[in-house]
């Protein structure tokens, strides 16, 4: 038994109510439940009931055994004096407000379906990283579609309000906000919080006032990451001196940083990982595709917020300048051609960078019409492979495009491995479903 099973029951009222009596005799009529607290306080606020004909409205406190207040410390806690009903599984001790008048208490033990209560534990016990893993079958295909639409809604709100940091940060500035935000994405995993420092560190207003200059581009955004020298003990054995178009961009570097007063902003070579990464993804070359990107659109925020997919796809596909499709570093040629941006990479863009926009904007503006154009890009994207859609398509779901695996890989994370069965329609289905299994 755990306490969220008494959350669910209570939220829901998913207990007998016939004759609802307190653990002292007196009459108790539900007049509202409450909502939720997920900070610091009571389990339920703004509660209000009838008991013993009294009506009081504040908190309802949830634990498993009446005893429990006390452990918890709760009879000294000043954020729990306005609790008006204490509800439990067992009441196996008083408790007693900080006047000393006793707490009502409500027991479910004797007022739950225990087959559902049978049936949730068997969810818990499961070894399975999915719960439901052996029931899945039993449940509807509706019930699935609809837990995967509340899935997804969840995980792009959940970017959007780290997105929202930056935006207030950047007070409104939504030019600013999408810099930063496709800054991040340009990193990758790896890279992206050097990204996000070079980006906070480099105003894209410095950057515009000589978008038409590419290499003055690559020159600010390299010489900021601290990438224009390479590797610190290579620089004498690579002859770099002898690069004139690095030393072009050097020079540039020195004039405009001083120009900018940007230099206190200048991140250090040792802050980028190179290792174990593929060379097409080194930061050279993801700051160089990045140069080219702001070189050739104005604005990113109408290049993000006003084209359809196939439209944004095509201008996303870019070729870095002459110098570094030939080197993935400072000062190292290479035989074969540095790629632009691929297939994937624009994929990745799309799925982490302009989605979350969008859906920040529908948010922040009331403008739901951006929401349904994320959700859009989402489905003309081919889905993710990887190890949590393989366990998914074990059990039979067919996972069509990037709407189907976000929505999978947020349901993974955040309900089955946490166990989170209660705040799952699929899992609420299969306890209630207990009732016709005999």
């Amino acid at each position: 038994m755990k306490e969220d099973f008494l959350h669910f029951l209570w939220l829901f009222q998913y207990f007998d109510k016939t004759n609802l009596l307190t653990t002292h005799g007196e009459t108790l009529d539900i007049l509202r439940v409450g909502t939720p607290n997920d900070s610091s306080g009571a389990d339920f606020s703004l509660s209000k009931l009838h008991i013993g004909g009294v009506e009081w409205a504040g908190d309802v406190e949830i634990h498993l055994k009446s005893s429990d207040w006390n452990a918890h410390q709760h009879q000294h806690d000043q954020a729990y004096n306005n609790v008006i009903l204490h509800v439990v599984w067992q009441n196996d001790a008083p408790v007693l407000r900080a006047d000393g008048t006793p707490m009502p208490t409500l027991e479910l033990k004797e007022r739950t379906n225990l087959k559902w209560l049978h049936q949730y534990q068997i969810l818990l016990n499961n070894k399975e990283v999915i719960p439901c893993a052996n029931q899945f079958t039993e449940v509807s295909t509706i019930q699935k579609l609809s837990m995967l639409d509340r899935a997804l809604i969840k995980r792009l709100e959940n970017k959007a309000f780290l997105l929202r940091a930056l935006l207030v940060k950047n007070q409104q500035d939504w030019e600013e906000t999408t810099y930063q935000v496709l800054a991040k994405n340009f990193g990758f995993k790896v890279n992206s919080e050097p990204f996000l420092r070079l980006s906070q560190g480099l105003p894209l207003k410095v950057l515009l006032k000589h978008r038409d200059d590419v290499r003055q581009l690559e020159a600010l955004l390299l010489g900021q990451a601290g990438l224009l020298w390479g590797k610190p003990q290579a620089r004498q054995e690579n002859g770099l001196a002898d690069e004139v178009y690095i030393q072009h961009l050097q020079k540039e570097h020195r004039f405009l940083s001083h120009k900018y007063r940007l230099e206190d902003a200048q991140l250090s070579y040792d802050q980028w990982k190179f290792m174990r990464l593929r060379p097409a993804n080194f930061p050279t070359v993801r700051l160089t595709q990045f140069a080219a990107l702001i070189h050739q659109h104005q604005s990113l925020f109408s290049l993000f917020f006003n084209h359809d997919y196939k439209s944004l796809t095509k201008k996303l596909r870019i070729n870095q300048s002459d110098y570094w499709q030939t080197h993935y570093t400072v000062g190292k040629a290479t035989d074969k051609k540095v790629p632009g941006l691929g297939k994937n990479s624009i994929e990745n863009i799309i799925i982490n960078t302009v989605v979350p926009l969008l859906v920040l904007y529908a948010k922040e503006k009331a403008q739901e019409e951006y929401l349904e154009r994320a959700t859009g890009f989402l489905e003309n994207i081919k889905a993710e492979d990887n190890r949590i859609l393989r366990i998914w398509e074990g059990l039979g779901l067919k996972v069509k495009n990037a709407f189907d695996s976000q929505a999978l890989i947020e349901l993974y994370n955040n309900y089955c491995v946490p166990k989170k069965c209660l705040n799952c329609s699929i899992g609420i289905s299969l306890i209630k479903k207990a009732d016709t299994n005999g």
